[in-house]
Parts: structure tokens; C-alpha cells; sequence
């Protein structure tokens, strides 16, 4: 394995490319003397990683399409090289191939972005990770039914709160309401009547709920919609622009890999509107309405922005040190695994942090060790909604962490 001896030349020519001069608005946090010591800090505590494998990361995404997956994209990051590669398609009737700078849906990798902005309005004093956020959202959860559920509760999934009866991923239930527009309350509003699933703090369970929530706290502190919040706080200052936060938007902007749902086919062939592609019948799903998850899950990035983030948010661009352990602090209980915003990955002794993501045709990725050593953005067009992580995004994160 390369190792850094270079660690000093490495640390400045990595801050140098955070600091470049920019024409936007100037981030709130950070200093070039506390981003210098931070890198020799983050720099000087190696992960113990194998050298980069780039023919293991062609094999992980070589023959496609498939049964399964239309296309891929993946692009890894770090001290030993960068990789970046695509397979398959991007659109089925024109057989055109993956753009490597396609635009694609990250799903609940939103989550990152949305803790990061309640992280900050808590480094302005402006929100307490300790207060009930009924406090916030006094009308919100109903009073005698509902324990105080904190702030940080809401971010690491400790809530308890019982999630959206919504079947999103449920092919019948998506094609007669893809279009559908809910709001952010009456999406509360559904989820509240069976009442708590635990005492908060007890347990941890994964879901939207709390940060649908944790956009209705940025909206009530803020005054303006979370995407702006988002927007002017994150995607303007570093230069995000091929990253959205898309609203009533059903589209998705700029070059992208177009989304597919296999459908069974009918005696005539394939249904109405469905694509012929060998034995099978497939639908575009590419454009769907996103408020279902909205501040859970709704935006749009690409592997380039995705990394730029990453990059900016474990070096302290985004938030000062207090708030920017709440990223890497996973509470004390049975199993738990997710922190404020991100997840943490145990893979042959690597610890990487990062976060997943799917919506219907796309399942993504971003993660990196916390020295950001060795980084990794995906996305890969599944063909089957609603399943478990696809055996190719297992395949992606086995090489690009462990090689063959």
C-alpha cells in the first residue's frame, strides 16, 4: 500500500483546492490556519486502506445492462489515484452510453444535506440539538401523545416517531400517483396517528419521518423554504452547480441516465407506453414528483458535486468542529449505525462514513474514510423498485475499499 510520506505537500495542495478563490458567497466556517492543522491531523492518522484497484472496480460494473441495472457510474477519490467509470446505457431506445457527468436522483443521501444545515443553524445559536424540537414545532406533535424528542433525536433516527404510511415503492401504488403532490404536513399528519414506535433515545430506527420534520424546523427557524436554506447555505458557497433541490420539478436537469421500472408483459407484448428491451417489458420512470421524501430525499446531484461536498464537509468548510462531530457520533445502543446525517460502514477493518440512497430507477452512494484517503461516489439504474441494496452497489463498495 502507497503510503504518505508526502503527507505535508499532500495537506497543502488538498487545502489549496478548497480555498481557491470564489465568486459566491463566503463560507461561514473555517479558517486557512484551522483548516491547515486540521489536515495534518486527518492526514497523519492514515486509514489502512489496500492500494486502489482499478481493474476490481471495472469488474464490479462490467456487463451491463443486466436484469437488474441499466447503467452505472462510479468515481473514486483519495491519496492513491482517482478511478472513474461508467457500463451500460443511458437511455434504452437510443442506446446511448453513461455520461460521466450524469445528473442523477441521490434519494436520502438528501439527509446529509439536510442535517448539515440544522448542524449549522446550531453552530449560530440558533437551534439547540438539546431542546425538544416541540419547542420549534409547538402545533406539530400532538401534546399527551408525544414524548419531548430533541433536536439531535430528530437527526440520528432515535425519535421514535412511526413513519409515512405511503407505499412509494410499490410499483401499483407509484404509477397511479407519480405525479402526486404532498406536503410536507400532510405527510406528519398521516404518519402520527398509531403514535410513538419507542420512548425517544431508546432505540434507533431508520427513516423519513424525522427529516421531513427536521425540513419543517429549518422552514419555522429560517423563515424560507428548506431548499433555499440548502441552497445558500451549501450549493452557492461551494460552487455546487449541477446539485438541485428540485420542489415541483419532476424533471431532472442537464445530461442524465434515464430511469427504468421492468413491468410484466401483457399477451399482446408489453403494456402501453412500456419498452421493448429484449424479453422484457420497462417503463420510464425517469420523471416523478419527489415530495414523498422531500427534505428526506428529493434532490439531484453528480458524482463531481457529490465528492466536492463530501470533501468541503469532512474538512470543517461547513461546520466548526462541536457540530461537525455530531456527523461521526453514533448514539450508545443495540445495532445503531447512523449518526446526524451520515452512516457508519465497517468493511475488513476500514470504517468509512458516508450515505446511501434510491429512488424509483436510481440507487446512488457517496462515502469516505474520515482522513478522506480513499472516497467513493455511485449510481447505479436498478430495474426493480422497492428491493434491497443491489448486488452491484456491493460489488462497487467491496472493490473501491478492498479491492479484489
Amino acid at each position: 500500500m502507497a503510503v504518505l510520506h508526502r503527507g505535508l505537500r499532500v495537506g497543502m495542495a488538498l487545502l489549496a483546492s478548497v480555498m481557491a478563490p470564489a465568486c459566491g458567497p463566503e463560507l461561514p466556517f473555517g479558517s486557512e490556519l484551522e483548516l491547515g492543522e486540521l489536515e495534518a491531523q486527518e492526514l497523519g492518522r492514515e486509514t489502512a486502506l489496500p492500494p486502489l484497484n482499478r481493474e476490481a472496480l471495472r469488474q464490479a460494473i462490467a456487463g451491463l445492462p443486466n436484469a437488474e441495472v441499466s447503467g452505472a457510474l462510479v468515481r473514486v477519490s483519495g491519496a492513491d489515484g482517482r478511478w472513474l467509470g461508467t457500463s451500460g446505457v443511458a437511455d434504452l431506445r437510443t442506446g446511448a452510453p453513461v455520461p460521466a457527468d450524469a445528473h442523477f436522483r441521490i434519494g436520502s443521501m438528501t439527509k446529509t444535506f439536510t442535517a448539515t444545515v440544522v448542524l449549522q443553524l446550531a453552530a449560530e445559536g440558533r437551534v439547540d440539538l438539546d431542546r425538544p424540537v416541540q419547542h420549534y414545532l409547538p402545533r406539530l406533535l400532538p401534546a399527551g401523545v408525544y414524548a419531548p424528542i430533541t433536536v439531535r433525536q430528530l437527526l440520528n433516527h432515535t425519535h421514535g416517531l412511526p413513519g409515512v404510511p405511503v407505499p412509494q415503492k410499490d410499483p401499483d401504488w407509484f404509477f397511479e400517483n407519480r405525479f402526486r403532490r404532498f406536503s410536507p404536513r400532510e405527510l406528519v399528519s398521516l404518519a402520527l396517528p398509531p403514535g410513538p414506535r419507542f420512548a425517544p433515545g431508546t432505540r434507533q430506527e431508520y427513516g423519513n419521518i424525522g427529516y421531513i420534520v427536521a425540513g419543517l424546523l429549518i422552514e419555522q427557524v429560517t423563515g424560507r423554504p428548506y431548499g433555499d436554506a440548502v441552497r445558500e447555505r451549501i450549493l452557492r458557497p461551494l460552487h455546487l452547480r449541477d446539485t438541485f433541490v428540485p420542489g415541483n420539478d419532476v424533471t431532472i436537469p442537464g445530461r442524465h441516465v434515464r430511469g427504468y421500472e421492468e413491468v410484466a408483459p401483457e399477451e399482446a407484448g408489453c403494456p402501453s407506453g412500456a419498452i421493448t428491451y429484449g424479453t422484457r417489458c420497462l417503463v420510464d420512470v425517469t420523471e416523478a414528483s419527489q415530495s414523498v421524501p422531500w427534505a428526506a430525499g428529493e434532490m439531484i446531484s453528480t458524482a463531481d458535486d457529490l465528492d466536492r461536498f463530501l470533501v468541503a464537509l469532512f474538512q470543517g468548510r461547513l461546520l466548526p468542529r462541536k457540530q461537525r462531530e455530531e456527523l461521526f457520533t453514533v448514539p450508545d445502543l443495540p445495532g445503531a449505525t447512523y449518526s446526524a446525517g451520515l452512516t457508519r460502514y465497517e468493511m475488513g477493518g476500514v470504517t468509512f462514513w458516508g450515505k446511501s440512497g434510491d429512488r424509483h430507477g436510481y440507487s446512488s452512494g457517496m462515502g469516505a474514510t474520515r482522513d478522506l484517503r480513499r472516497r467513493l461516489i455511485y449510481s447505479v439504474n436498478t430495474l426493480h423498485m422497492g428491493g434491497d441494496q443491489p448486488d452491484i452497489a456491493v460489488r462497487i463498495i467491496g472493490a473501491a475499499l478492498l479491492g479484489p
